[in-house]
């Protein structure tokens, strides 16, 4: 098992970046009046995935971790909902939102099963 330093040595960190990478490139072939409409939603919610899991990692609080852990899920959710309703009104194809919505629900999993963990 390998040691975790910091929340970068975390594969539920690791994961997310992971993740808002993708939504980077996905919604740069949204059309640029989408710029400050879904593109800005999906990158914003996309980014926090990973930003409060590592913020809630460095409140060194066991409460604190689960909240912020239970915020990233909440981004997770609002993220998936963009992610859906861009491909429903033609802004990109179900291929193009295939792979992510895949990492969504495998991140998903990991930040319930680790809440649960921290809750034992």
């Amino acid at each position: 098992m390998s040691e975790i330093n910091d929340f970068k040595d975390l594969k539920i960190w690791q994961k997310g970046i992971d993740i808002a990478e993708k939504c980077y490139f996905l919604t740069k072939l949204f059309p640029k009046d989408e710029l400050y409409g879904m593109v800005q939603q999906i990158r914003r919610s996309a980014a926090s995935i990973p930003a409060n899991i590592a913020e809630g990692y460095g409140r060194r609080s066991t409460a604190e971790y689960i909240r912020f852990l239970n915020i990233a899920q909440g981004s997770l959710n609002e993220l998936e909902t963009h992610i859906i309703l861009s491909q429903r009104v033609g802004l990109c194809s179900q291929t193009d939102i295939e792979s992510i919505i895949l990492l969504l629900r495998e991140e998903s999993r990991m930040i319930i099963a680790l809440i649960k963990k921290l809750q034992q």
